[in-house]
C-alpha cells in the first residue's frame, strides 16, 4: 500500500506538476541546447536520454536515501514517508528540474554563476564559499559511514543463522558471535577499484563495444563479491578511512577514464539490481500481507532520540526528498549534455522521483523487513556500542527479501550492504573531486593571478582531503548527519532563490520555486539554530559551532541579496497601460 500510493503521487505530479513548470519555463524543443550549439566533444556532448539519465541517477543517489529514511524511522513510517512523497514531488524535483533548465538556458552554466547573474559578483562568491562548506559536509559523513559500512557486523541470530554455519566470517565480540559483512564488501571494493582501470582502457582508450565491456563490468562485479564471501578484509574504521583519504586524493586529479567512471560503471550493475529487487521485494511483501513492525507513530521517542520532529526529522531523511548537491550535478554535467529541452523533465524531475521511490523502499524494508526492537539495537543501541545504520538497512533487507521470496537472510543481507557501499563508493570520490574544482574557482574570483600553488591539484585536493579526514575523525556519524542534512538542504533553498530571481529578471511566474525555497529555508535555519542551542554549544562543540554558525551566516546574505534583487526588480515593473481603442479597420 505505501509503495503503491507513493507510485500513483509520483505519477500525478510527474503528469501535472512538472507539465506545469515545464510551461512556465517554455520548453521548446525548437531551441538549440547548450549540447548542440556548443558541442566540443569533451563538456558539451550531445547525449541520448536514456544515457543521461543513468548517469544523472548514478551521480545523484548516494547514500542520503538509504541512511536518511533508516535513521529518521524512529519517528514512525507514516510521517516519514509522507516527507518522503510530498517533499519529492513539491520540493525536490522541483529544485532538480528548475536548477537543470536554468543551467542549460544559461549556456550550462553552474549555479553559481547563475547566481552571479542576477545577484551579482556578492551572490556569486556567497554561493561557493556555501557550497564549500557544505560539500566538507557532504565528503566528511559519507567517509564516515563508508569506514562503518566496510567494518560492519551482524549478529548470527539477527539473520537466523546458526553459530556452526559455513556461509560467513565470523568473530565473536562481547560473547555475541557476528558476521564479518562489511568485510565481503570491502573486498569487494578492493577488487572493482583493481580492475576499473582495464575496463576505462577497453571503454575509453580503445573504444570496445558497450556488448563487450558490459558483459565483462557484470562479472567483475560478480567476481568481486564471490572474492569477498572467501576472503573477506578485516581492518579498523580508522584504517579504512587513511586507505579512502588516499585514495580520493588520486582520485581528484587522475584522468576519470581510468579509475572513476570505469567503477561506477561496473558499480551501476549491482545499485540497478538492488533498487528493482528493493522495489519488487517491497511489492511481494504486500501482496503476501506482510506489515509494518516500526510503529505509524512514534513522535516520543523521535523527539527523545534526534530532536524535535520539525525541523530535525526533514534534515535527517535529507536527500530522500530534497538535496542540494543535485543542483551541483545538475550545473555541472547534465545541462551540458542534453540533447533536447523536453528531456530535462525527464532527466530531473524523473530522477529525483525514482530516488524518492528507491527512499520510500528503504522505508519499508526498514519498518517491515524485521522486529523494531532489533532496528533500535543497531540505530540507537544503549549496551554502550556504536550506531549502525548501514548494518541496520543491511539486515532490513534481508529480512524483507526473505518474507517477500524466501530467499536466505544472510544473502540478502550481504546484498544490502553491498548495495549501500556501492552508492557511498559512487559519491565520495566525486564529491571531493567537485571540491577541489570549487576551490580553484575561488581561488581566482579572490586574486587576479594566483599563485602557482593555489592552482596546484595536489594542493587544493590535499586541502579537501585533509578537512574531509580531520572532521570525520573527530566527529561521529550522529554529529555529522544533522549539520550535513541542513547544509545540504539549505543548499537546495539558496538554489530555488537564485532560480526564483532568475525567473523574476525573465518576467516569469516563480512561486512554484519561492515556495519550497521559503519552506526549506525556514526549516534548516530552524535546524541549524536548535542544533546550535541544544547540541553544540552546551557541548562546546567549537569545530560544529563554527561551521553552524558560517552557514546561517552565509544563507542569511544570500537571502538578504537575493530580497534586495527581487524588491527592486518589483519596483522596475511598469504598471499596465489601457488598451488603446482600436477602430474596425484595425481590428
Amino acid at each position: 500500500m505505501a509503495l503503491a500510493a507513493a507510485l500513483v503521487i509520483f505519477a500525478l505530479g510527474y503528469r501535472v506538476y512538472s507539465a506545469y513548470i515545464a510551461r512556465v519555463f517554455e520548453e521548446n524543443d525548437a531551441n538549440r541546447t547548450p549540447s548542440v550549439e556548443l558541442e566540443d566533444g569533451v563538456d558539451y556532448v550531445p547525449t541520448k536520454p536514456l544515457v543521461l539519465f543513468g548517469h544523472h541517477f548514478a551521480t545523484i543517489a548516494g547514500a542520503g536515501p538509504i541512511i536518511g529514511p533508516t535513521l529518521a524511522m524512529v519517528f514512525g513510517f507514516i510521517p516519514v514517508w509522507l516527507w518522503l512523497v510530498l517533499g519529492s514531488v513539491f520540493v525536490g524535483a522541483v529544485h532538480d528540474f528548475s536548477a537543470l533548465f536554468t543551467s542549460m538556458r544559461e549556456k550550462g552554466k553552474s549555479m553559481a554563476e547563475v547566481a552571479e547573474q542576477t545577484l551579482g559578483r556578492a551572490g556569486f562568491l556567497l554561493f561557493i564559499a556555501f557550497t564549500i562548506v557544505m560539500i566538507l559536509m557532504v565528503t566528511s559523513v559519507f567517509l564516515k559511514l563508508t569506514a562503518v559500512s566496510l567494518t560492519s557486523m551482524v549478529p548470527l541470530k539477527l539473520m537466523h543463522l546458526s553459530e556452526d554455519q559455513r556461509l560467513l566470517k565470523t568473530v565473536v565480540e562481547n560473547g555475541v558471535v557476528k558476521a564479518r559483512i562489511g568485510g565481503i564488501a570491502s573486498t569487494s571494493a578492493i577488487v572493482i577499484t583493481i580492475i576499473a582501470p582495464f575496463i576505462g582502457y577497453l571503454a575509453y582508450r580503445r573504444k570496445t563495444t558497450l556488448a563487450i565491456v558490459a558483459p565483462l563490468a557484470a562479472a567483475a562485479c560478480l567476481f568481486s563479491v564471490f572474492v569477498g564471501l572467501k576472503y573477506p578484509v578485516s581492518v579498523s574504521q580508522d584504517t579504512w578511512m587513511y586507505a579512502l583519504a588516499i585514495y580520493t586524493l588520486f582520485a581528484a586529479g587522475i584522468p576519470v577514464w581510468i579509475v572513476l567512471q570505469p567503477r561506477d560503471f561496473t558499480n551501476s550493475f549491482l545499485l540497478i539490481v538492488g533498487i528493482i529487487t528493493l522495489g519488487l521485494a517491497s511489492m511481494a511483501a504486500g501482496f503476501k500481507g506482510v506489515t509494518f513492525t516500526a510503529p505509524a507513530w512514534n513522535v516520543a521517542e523521535g523527539n527523545a532520540k534526534l530532536g524535535l520532529i520539525w525541523p530535525i526529522l526533514f534534515i535527517t531523511v535529507a536527500c530522500g526528498a530534497c538535496s542540494g548537491f543535485h543542483a551541483l550535478v545538475a550545473g555541472g554535467t547534465s545541462s551540458k549534455q542534453i540533447t533536447r529541452e523536453s528531456h530535462a523533465r525527464k532527466i530531473a524531475y524523473g530522477g529525483m522521483l525514482l530516488e524518492g521511490l528507491l527512499a520510500v523502499g528503504v522505508l519499508i524494508a526498514v519498518g517491515a523487513g524485521y522486529a523494531f526492537k532489533d532496528y533500535m539495537k543497531l540505530v540507537f543501541p544503549t549496551d554502550g556500542s556504536q550506531p549502525n545504520p548501514p548494518a541496520a538497512f543491511a539486515v532490513a533487507m534481508g529480512g524483507l527479501l526473505h518474507k517477500a521470496f524466501g530467499f536466505p537472510g544472510a544473502y540478502g543481507t550481504v546484498f544490502g550492504i553491498l548495495l549501500i557501499e556501492g552508492f557511498l563508493a559512487t559519491t565520495l570520490d566525486t564529491a571531493v573531486r567537485l571540491n577541489r574544482y570549487l576551490f580553484e574557482e575561488l581561488w581566482g574570483v579572490l586574486f587576479r593571478n594566483p599563485p602557482r600553488i593555489l592552482r596546484s591539484y595536489v594542493f587544493n585536493a590535499a586541502l579537501c582531503v585533509g578537512a574531509m579526514l580531520f572532521l570525520a575523525f573527530s566527529k561521529t556519524v550522529f554529529a555529522l548527519w544533522p549539520i550535513f542534512g541542513s547544509a545540504n538542504q539549505l543548499l537546495a533553498a539558496l538554489t530555488l532563490i537564485a532560480v526564483a530571481a532568475w525567473l523574476a529578471k525573465k518576467g516569469k511566474r516563480y512561486l512554484f520555486a519561492i515556495l519550497p525555497a521559503a519552506f526549506m529555508m525556514a526549516t534548516t535555519i530552524t535546524s541549524l539554530v536548535y542544533l546550535f542551542g541544544r547540541q553544540y554549544l552546551p557541548k562546546r562543540d567549537n569545530l560544529l559551532m563554527g561551521a553552524d554558525a558560517a552557514l546561517v551566516l552565509l544563507a542569511l546574505l544570500v537571502v538578504g541579496l537575493a530580497a534586495s534583487v527581487l524588491m527592486k526588480m518589483r519596483r522596475r515593473v511598469p504598471a499596465p497601460q489601457p488598451a488603446e481603442e482600436l477602430t474596425p479597420t484595425e481590428v
